[in-house]
């Protein structure tokens, strides 16, 4: 393998201006949000409803998914009729519901008020992308996805499925709800999905009566641990009684109370929002990429390299020639990958022993011809083969493809 630096705007020996570009997952739709923190009772999905009105207010067109499978709470806050299923297309695609102009799907549809939804990670993960994937959106400007308290199932099937354009992280104030949030922004990290900012809900009750304002749940937590990170804090939404009442009472305060304080905080936190996907950096979208024919290839974005680029995000995968697979990062640097020096890194648990590390795949046993027979993206952090010798399990992330192109680099140094 060979590494090399591109700061200049050329395209790769052998390209065309625009390599194909496979099939997106979820065509219509501009942007995909996750609202997640970690934490249960922080109010998550509170923000995702109101979050989705503010936006339709700035005049976009907005669906919501409700992702917490097992805890459904948006037809509740949005007044939509549980246990009635959705209406199916010709195609079999689920009709979402609309109320307030939002279109929805949710669990609580499917199931009712008092039935609860018995599932088994794999079952929650089958549920979850076909409330996403096998709805019948129409055009969407952006489609909030509620998420459940965790790190689990929930948000790793999405991460290594969908498209994320990025996250918002929702916490209160005090130390535990903090330390927990932190947790679910290092998850999405981890998996690269971009951090969109942090909302801070419940900062200040202030009573009705007297007007005499107090921190029930601390102050300032959420703004501390933005500056800490240095990801954008987007707000902080006071602790409101309307909120309440109109959450349950199926009129979301941003519909009931479009004056209040909190109705213009949320205004504000979603132009701060829409700010932060207007700055996003290019992307390369989700690609199902056959090897030998090349179809599907994702594109070569040179034009998108930055000098203080991520070291870890790709902007251009490119078949140099059949055994060579180039990534262009977007920091400007180059890495050209022999496809068996991939297949002996796979990391998987057929290759490596998960508990000790140690190695278990033999490289007397990988063909010297071996090659990808299809390369498909894995969320916005990863990128998975299906090898010509049988083997389709390995998932290499960005990160450690960036690790495995130093470590060449600096063995070729070694020899030099």
């Amino acid at each position: 393998m060979q590494t090399t630096d591109h700061n200049h705007q050329q395209h790769a020996p052998g390209t065309i201006s625009q390599p194909a570009v496979g099939p997106e997952k979820l065509p219509g739709i501009r942007h995909i949000i996750a609202v997640g923190s970690g934490k249960g009772g922080v109010g998550k999905s509170t923000v995702s409803v109101n979050l989705a009105l503010a936006l339709q207010q700035l005049g976009a067109s907005v669906g919501i998914v409700d992702a917490d499978i097992l805890g459904p709470s948006i037809p509740g806050m949005l007044g939509i009729p549980t246990g009635e299923p959705p209406a199916m297309t010709p195609e079999n695609r689920m009709i979402p519901a609309e109320r307030h102009g939002l279109k929805v799907v949710s669990m609580g549809m499917l199931t009712g008020d008092d039935k609860p939804a018995v599932l088994r990670g794999p079952m929650v993960g089958k549920y979850l992308k076909m409330f996403v994937g096998g709805v019948q959106w129409g055009p969407l400007d952006y489609l909030i996805l509620d998420l459940p308290p965790g790190t689990g199932d929930t948000q790793l099937t999405l991460a290594q499925s969908m498209p994320l354009s990025g996250v918002v992280i929702v916490t209160t104030p005090q130390a535990v709800s903090l330390k927990i949030a932190r947790r679910g922004l290092r998850m999405f990290e981890k998996v690269q999905v971009p951090i969109l900012g942090i909302v801070e809900n419940m900062r200040t009750f202030t009573c009705p009566h007297c007007g005499e304002s107090t921190d029930i749940f601390r102050h300032g937590g959420g703004e501390q641990m933005s500056q800490e990170l240095g990801v954008p804090f987007l707000g902080a939404l006071p602790l409101d009684a309307d909120v309440v009442t109109c959450g349950d009472e199926g009129r979301p305060i941003m519909v009931d109370l479009p004056k209040s304080v909190s109705a213009r905080v949320y205004a504000t936190i979603a132009a701060a929002l829409v700010e932060q996907l207007h700055a996003a950096v290019a992307t390369l979208k989700p690609f199902v990429w056959k090897w030998d024919s090349n179809e599907g290839a994702p594109a070569w974005l040179e034009g998108a390299v930055r000098s203080a680029g991520a070291r870890n995000t790709p902007i251009g995968l490119l078949r140099r020639d059949p055994r060579t697979l180039s990534i262009l990062w977007e920091d400007g640097h180059r890495d050209d990958f022999d496809v068996r020096d991939l297949r002996l890194s796979c990391h998987c648990a057929l290759c490596v022993e998960e508990m000790s590390g140690r190695k278990l795949l033999d490289p007397k046993t990988v063909r010297s011809d071996v090659s990808p027979r299809q390369i498909v993206s894995v969320g916005n952090y990863a990128i998975g083969f299906d090898w010509n010798d049988g083997h389709n399990s390995g998932i290499h992330s960005f990160n450690d493809l960036r690790a495995l192109g130093e470590r060449t680099a600096a063995k070729s140094v070694e020899n030099v």
